[in-house]
């Protein structure tokens, strides 16, 4: 190895957390996220180092203009994609890069609300808020004045705080309450499930058009959340499932697995006082690798 390429591979092995923490964030997906990262590397390469005044603004605008021509691409692909688009799940222990004061950042709560932003809203958002970059870098990165990048900031910020819970659960009280909830489920006892559940609950299920019962579209309200979830878990359960709470995402998550280990499905969970408000559950087997 050249001295160069030592020194290139150096630098980016310094920021390599930092590229793959804004890719997750910005595409939903641990493995998209790993390519654009890699893709980045072999873009860094030819560049002169002496001539980068900042290797940090530097790779993350690499990382930030792949992740638009990404999403750009990937729009066409969601929107046939069989069901609900859900986020690729992490276990936090399998990347810990994404642990930190940023952590609440990474549930599926939020990621999904970033899926709500436009490409761009996203990309200021998440440099502006979760990773404190200036809006003069910002404005650099994504090629716009920085009054266009306030603007979009603003609209991303006013979005985000209208639709998050107005009352986050402790961790112990969200584990408490998914452990209730997976054995109201796996029982199916259709009472005490509705007590877990607020009236205007949604479920989704992203099953990607290859597990079989994941609804095609959000299941609304309490009685009907319930049903499905109990009806589901009966019919399609794997008779032999094992059911684990691990932090995923940042949150206690509960893991259904097949006897081998085999991942069968992520459930997710939105606390709202103390109530589920939202449940995410997630079968497509080509996002359960990072679990």
């Amino acid at each position: 190895m050249s001295t160069a390429q030592g020194g290139h591979a150096a630098v980016f092995q310094e920021y390599r957390p930092l590229l793959f923490s804004l890719a997750y964030r910005m595409l939903g997906s641990a493995t998209e996220a790993e390519d654009i990262v890699q893709d980045t590397y072999l873009r860094f390469q030819p560049a002169p180092l002496e001539g980068i005044e900042s290797p940090k603004a530097y790779l993350s605008a690499i990382v930030i203009r792949l992740c638009l021509n990404h999403l750009t691409s990937a729009r066409v692909r969601r929107e046939t994609y069989v069901g609900p688009w859900l986020p690729e799940p992490v276990l936090d222990a399998a990347h810990p890069e994404l642990a930190g004061p940023e952590a609440d950042t990474i549930s599926l709560a939020f990621l999904v609300l970033l899926e709500r932003l436009t490409p761009a809203e996203r990309a200021v958002f998440l440099l502006r808020e979760v990773f404190e970059y200036e809006y003069d870098e910002i404005a650099t990165i994504l090629d716009r004045s920085e009054v266009a990048c306030r603007k979009l900031f603003s609209r991303a910020r006013e979005h985000i705080a209208e639709h998050r819970p107005r009352y986050e659960a402790s961790p112990d009280e969200h584990r408490r309450l998914l452990e209730q909830f997976m054995r109201a489920a796996r029982t199916g006892d259709l009472d005490g499930l509705m007590t877990m559940l607020a009236d205007e609950v949604t479920v989704w299920a992203d099953g990607g058009g290859k597990v079989p019962g994941a609804a095609l579209r959000p299941v609304h309200g309490r009685l009907n959340a319930a049903r499905f979830l109990i009806g589901v878990t009966a019919r399609f359960a794997p008779a032999d499932a094992r059911y684990a709470v691990a932090n995923v995402n940042g949150k206690p998550t509960l893991l259904v697995q097949r006897a081998g280990g085999t991942p069968f499905a992520v459930v997710s969970i939105e606390v709202d006082h103390d109530r589920i408000r939202t449940v995410w559950a997630i079968g497509n087997p080509d996002k359960l690798r990072a679990v």
